[in-house]
């Protein structure tokens, strides 16, 4: 074979070569496209659908959660954490009929819930006084710090406005588990609130009818509430008081 027959098989071959990048390079970018995050996310939203059981709720909560972990960079081991409670109690509250408990986040916000306790102690004047009042639950407000499992939540009465029962000016809780020096990482959303439930009854917590304070029953004033007793606590220690005291 000649030099010059040589040379035009050669550019023939590299010809060849080049055609099938560009249409490798095409096909690629079609499948970028297809598989882009706007992409993803119109496919995802066709998936979502009413609910249509009783546990249409479980499944919008999941893909709920399961949206929110794709979208959210905060990978940190709250979120892990607060995503795996939040799911599970969920499940549980979906499960039955008369849940002790449910929760929710506040404006999808993972690190802020409202529970709304529903079962006390039926035999509690506690109890008594919402049946008379209509009162179907009471309302708790939680915020996960950032170093959350490590460090308690703050947890409030939101309403109706509660007073003994370990409950303090502004709907703070006075209980030692809330407190740094009490708490444990291992504690559960559902063990605070269920242990927070039976304080209730313990201290013979009633529902506020006349206002002794003219302070709020605020998250202001809870915090500062909740301050006061943390620096008192850690100063003397932590005495288990007289049902009388509350």
């Amino acid at each position: 074979m000649s030099s010059r027959s040589k040379e035009k098989v050669t550019a023939a071959i590299r010809k060849f070569f080049k055609g099938n990048d560009k249409v490798e390079a095409a096909e690629a970018n079609a499948t970028g496209a297809a598989d882009s995050p706007n992409r993803r996310g119109r496919r995802q939203d066709n998936k979502v659908a009413p609910a249509t059981s009783t546990k249409g709720e479980e499944s919008m909560a999941t893909i709920s959660l399961t949206q929110m972990s794709l979208s959210m960079p905060d990978n940190s081991i709250r979120a892990r954490r607060l995503m795996k409670e939040y799911k599970e109690i969920v499940k549980m509250q979906t499960s039955t009929k008369q849940p002790v408990f449910t929760v929710e986040l506040i404006g999808d916000n993972l690190f802020e819930w409202y529970a709304r306790l529903f079962i006390i102690d039926p035999d509690s004047k506690l109890a008594k006084d919402m049946a008379e009042l209509k009162i179907p639950f009471i309302l708790l407000h939680l915020v996960f710090p950032d170093n959350f499992p490590f460090s308690p939540p703050f947890m409030r009465v939101a309403e109706p406005p509660i007073e003994r029962g370990f409950v303090m000016e502004g709907g703070a809780i006075c209980m030692e588990l809330l407190t740094p020096r009490g708490w444990a990482s291992a504690y559960t959303v559902e063990a605070v609130i269920m242990q927070f439930a039976a304080s209730l009854a313990k201290g013979q917590g009633r529902v506020v009818r006349k206002p002794k304070s003219t302070k709020e029953f605020n998250r202001r004033t809870a915090e500062e509430s909740f301050r006061s007793l943390v620096r008192t606590h850690e100063k003397y220690g932590w005495v288990t008081p007289a049902l009388s005291d509350g």
